[in-house]
C-alpha cells in the first residue's frame, strides 16, 4: 500500500444559522507499506488515525492525493475494481464486545466474508474456518459457541481470524488491544506477528499506545491534527525523537525500564480546533520550544537524520 499526499476533508455548517467550515481531518499524508512490515500511527484522539484507516480499508475515497493497493489506484476506478481492492485490506476494530454479531455463532462469522464473496461450498467454507480456528489458537469445540461464550482476548482472536478469511494483503488493526487487559495484550500482539511473519501480511496498525507500537512496528509515523509530524524507523523514533510532540508523547508512556524513560517538559493545553487550526505549526501553542516564527510559518515535511520531521527547530529539539 502506497499513501501519496493523501488528504481527507469534511464541509460542515451551513444550515439555516450555521456558518460553512471545513475539517481537515488529513491533511498531506505519505507512507509505503510493504508486505510483511507494520507502519505504526500513533496521535492522540483527533489526530486522525480513524479517518486514515476509514481510506486504506476503501471505505472512503482521499479527498485529495493518491492511495494505491498493490500499484493499482483506490479513485478513478470503476466499481468492480474497488470492490477487489476492498477485498485485500481487512480490518480489526478495537471492541471485541461490539464488532462481533452476537446472534451468530464463531462459526457463522468466519464463514460469512467466503459466503458473501461465493467462495467455496458449504463444506469447504466450513473446512476454511476450522483452519482459521486452529491458526489463531481457538479449539475445533468452540466452533459452535457464541461470542458471549468467550473472554476478550478470545474474541478479538475470532475476529483477527475473521478479517484473514479472505487472503487479505493488509489488515488495517484500529487500536485492536486497547480494550483488553494488559495480561492479554501481549498474547494477542504475538499472535499478530506470528501470523505476520507466516502469511507475509502488512499491518497498518493503528495506537496511541507506545508501549505497544514499540513491540509490534516497524516504522512509526506520527500525526497532529491531521498532520505528520515526525515519521521514522521504530528504533530511531524511540531512541531520539525529533519533534517535540513526539517526545511528549514518550514522556507520558510509563515504563519500568529506566533505560526507556523519557524527560521533557510535560505538554500543556488542549488540541486545537480542526475547524479553526492556528496558523503556522498546529503544535506551537502547546510546545516548550516554541519561536517567533513557529506561529508565523508552517514548518514541512524535512529530513534530519534519518528521520521526516516537521519542525523548524529539529536540530536543536532532538
Amino acid at each position: 500500500m502506497e499513501a501519496k499526499d493523501i488528504s481527507r476533508h469534511y464541509p460542515v455548517g451551513g444550515g439555516l444559522f450555521g456558518k460553512k467550515g471545513l475539517v481537515k481531518a488529513v491533511d498531506g499524508i505519505s507512507f509505503r507499506l510493504a508486505a510483511g512490515r507494520t507502519l505504526a500511527i500513533v496521535g492522540e484522539s483527533g489526530s486522525g488515525k480513524s479517518t486514515i484507516a476509514r481510506m486504506a480499508t476503501v471505505m472512503e475515497p482521499p479527498t485529495g492525493g493518491e492511495l494505491l493497493i498493490d500499484g493499482a489506484p483506490t479513485v478513478r476506478t470503476d466499481a468492480g475494481a474497488r470492490r477487489r481492492l476492498r477485498l485485500a485490506v481487512q480490518m480489526v476494530f478495537q471492541n471485541p464486545y461490539g464488532s462481533l454479531n452476537p446472534r451468530k455463532t464463531v462459526g457463522s462469522i468466519l464463514m460469512e466474508p467466503l459466503a458473501i464473496n461465493d467462495r467455496g461450498n458449504r463444506a469447504q467454507r466450513e473446512e476454511a474456518a476450522r483452519a482459521m480456528m486452529a491458526k489463531v489458537g481457538l479449539r475445533q469445540d468452540q466452533f459452535a459457541r457464541y461470542p458471549h461464550m468467550f473472554s476478550g482476548g478470545q474474541r478479538q482472536r475470532i475476529a483477527i481470524a475473521r478479517a484473514l478469511m479472505l487472503n487479505p494483503r493488509v489488515v488495517v488493526a484500529d487500536e485492536p488491544v486497547s480494550a483488553l487487559d494488559v495480561s492479554i495484550q501481549a498474547q494477542v500482539l504475538n499472535l499478530m506477528m506470528d501470523l505476520q511473519e507466516e502469511l507475509g501480511l502488512a499491518y497498518l496498525f493503528i495506537s496511541h499506545d507506545l508501549s505497544v507500537v514499540r513491540h509490534i512496528a516497524d516504522e512509526v509515523l506520527v500525526l497532529y491534527l491531521g498532520r505528520p509530524v515526525e515519521q521514522a524507523a521504530k528504533q530511531d523514533i524511540f531512541a531520539r525523537p525529533r519533534h517535540p510532540y513526539t517526545q511528549a508523547l514518550l514522556a507520558a508512556t510509563p515504563s519500568v525500564d529506566p533505560a526507556h524513560r523519557q524527560r521533557t517538559a510535560p505538554v500543556r493545553g488542549e488540541l486545537p480546533s480542526p475547524l479553526n487550526p492556528p496558523p503556522g505549526c498546529a503544535f506551537a501553542s502547546r510546545c516548550p520550544h516554541a519561536q517567533a516564527r513557529c506561529t508565523a510559518e508552517m514548518p514541512g515535511l524535512r529530513e534530519v537524520e534519518g528521520h521526516l520531521v516537521a519542525c523548524h527547530f529539529a536540530e536543536t529539539v532532538g
